[in-house]
């Protein structure tokens, strides 16, 4: 069970160097948000500084640290261009491609280990090679 301590919920940062910190889910959500919250709203930090700190004690363990950021200074995210797109899907596909079937999965294959899809690596037939 995770344990609270007062000093972690310190807004004004007198505690923590000058940090508004606070405990784990107690942030103000109207005004504060981690990178994958503002990725939800279709937003990014756009280079802002970190504004708060969430944390988290867990028992014999680091505390967990999640870092906020203020939302009324969040920018949009930003659309990727065609080529860009295009890009990131060759990259995919190289990936996601078995070099000796040529069939194109939708999980990136083992290739580093196995050099092929499984099926190729344990010389089970393939769904091509079957029709």
């Amino acid at each position: 069970m995770a344990s609270y301590r007062a000093c972690d919920d310190d807004p004004t940062g007198e505690h923590h160097g000058g940090m508004p910190t606070y405990p784990w889910g107690h942030a103000p959500r109207t005004q504060l948000a981690t990178r994958r919250q503002l990725r939800a709203m279709g937003l990014r930090p756009g280079g802002q500084e970190v504004a708060a700190q969430m944390i988290r004690r867990r028992k014999g363990r680091p505390p967990l640290v999640a870092y906020l950021y203020r939302i009324d200074k969040a920018l949009p995210k930003r659309v990727p261009s065609l080529a860009q797109e295009w890009a990131l899907d060759r990259a995919m596909a190289a990936r996601q491609t078995c070099p000796v079937c040529k069939i194109r999965f939708s999980w990136c294959l083992p290739l580093k280990t196995l050099g092929s899809c499984p099926a190729c690596a344990d010389g089970a037939p393939t769904v091509a090679e079957a029709a």
